[in-house]
């Protein structure tokens, strides 16, 4: 294989690429969020500078991802938290886990989602909507919410979709120090709110190491929605580069 060739493939392995070369479209893509307030101290300990946390809040989400071009359907689960960042109120994407590999390669690899593998699920059970997550035979979160018990504005249900997301990438080099590290930006334009519900909602969260979605514990629920979409991800652009000290050109 020529030089030239070579270049050409974007992942690895080079005759078997981890993912397709493809922007994904998402069709039927299903949120149940949960919004909840957690120790403030804790959440600093895990949110990188320069982001800042406003309130102590967290969002925890399942996706359930109907179709998606290049990967099929899968699931996802994980944390957001309000921030800001030069004034901009967006979330920063904590932790993903989901059910694709090709998904979490390519999510990690060429954006900056911070994802793993786990079993995350969304079901609908004796008039709850229920959304787990499991660690290998482990369940680590459980999230219940009243199906449909009231319309959701789909102004709001756009808003909560379409925040700006910061998120960290970090590559490291062949001495293990990074090679790459900065915080990148993206935002959901290209969408479409299909429907969209709220009502009461409870979180448990458990306690693993692997998987410590607990480490930012529920000390109150404060809200929970149900948003069905059709939606396109954009790129990534780098807006703080740690390895020079300041903004990314």
């Amino acid at each position: 294989m020529k030089a030239q060739d070579v270049r050409r493939h974007p992942t690895t392995p080079l005759t078997s690429p981890a993912f397709a070369p493809t922007i994904p479209r998402f069709t039927d893509r299903e949120y149940l969020n949960v919004v909840y307030r957690t120790d403030p101290d804790a959440l600093r300990a895990v949110v990188p500078e320069p982001l800042l946390v406003d309130e102590p809040l967290v969002r925890f989400e399942v996706m359930k991802m109907g179709d998606v071009s290049g990967y099929g359907p899968y699931t996802e689960a994980g944390q957001t938290i309000p921030v800001t960042f030069e004034g901009e109120r967006g979330e920063y994407l904590h932790a993903m886990y989901l059910d694709n590999f090709p998904a979490t390669a390519s999510g990690r690899e060429v954006s900056a989602y911070p994802k793993v593998i786990g079993s995350p699920s969304l079901s609908v059970d004796c008039g709850a909507l229920v959304g787990t997550l499991d660690h290998g035979a482990l369940r680590v979160a459980t999230a219940t919410m009243g199906y449909k018990h009231h319309e959701l504005d789909r102004r709001e249900a756009e808003a909560q979709i379409a925040v700006p997301t910061f998120m960290l990438k970090t590559i490291p080099g062949y001495d293990g120090m990074p090679r790459v590290q900065e915080l990148v930006r993206t935002r959901i334009t290209d969408l479409t709110v299909k429907g969209a519900w709220t009502g009461p909602a409870r979180l448990q969260l458990f306690a693993h190491v692997l998987a410590p979605l607990a480490d930012l514990p529920v000390l109150e629920v404060v809200s929970a929605s149900h948003i069905l979409t059709d939606l396109t991800l954009n790129g990534v652009e780098p807006v703080h580069d740690y390895l020079k000290g300041g903004a990314s050109s």
